[in-house]
């Protein structure tokens, strides 16, 4: 009778620790639990964000997610965006279910930009799985310059 039997340690990556290496590569071994080995996790949220002199533009890709299930907060300079996944795959051969999955959870980002951000002028735009905001400067909140006497 064969060994099916994988030698594991989840701890392994925390004794070859180097304080340049993702904090996510760490715990990808202790985080997977076998129950959830094979199954497609929705991936985190992606986030591009760019500036012009008055506004940062921050395009999110979040997708399969309906914009209902989508919670943008603005709180000075300091961003954060939730979104509830929901996906349902049902596999059916001659009329008959053969498999059924469900995935439900929550994908959360925040970040925090340089200036302020004037949250009564910010908008949001959701299509084909992209978020886009645009969230203005708010004006007098960008810092002053000291000079040096």
């Amino acid at each position: 009778m064969a060994n099916n039997l994988i030698p594991r340690d989840p701890f392994g990556a925390l004794g070859r620790f180097d304080p340049f290496t993702d904090i996510d590569e760490i715990f990808r071994d202790f985080m997977a639990m076998p129950t959830l080995r094979g199954r497609d996790v929705a991936p985190r949220i992606r986030v591009d964000i760019s500036e012009t002199d008055t506004a940062y533009l921050v395009k999110a890709e979040i997708p399969g997610v309906s914009k209902d299930d989508i919670k943008v907060s603005v709180d000075g300079n300091r961003v954060s965006i939730n979104a509830e996944v929901k996906e349902e795959k049902t596999a059916e051969e001659g009329g008959k279910m053969v498999r059924s999955e469900r995935v439900y959870g929550q994908q959360y980002r925040a970040f925090t930009l340089p200036q302020e951000v004037d949250d009564t002028a910010s908008r949001a735009k959701y299509q084909d799985g992209v978020l886009e905001l645009t969230l203005p400067k708010k004006a007098g909140s960008g810092g002053k310059q000291l000079s040096i006497q």
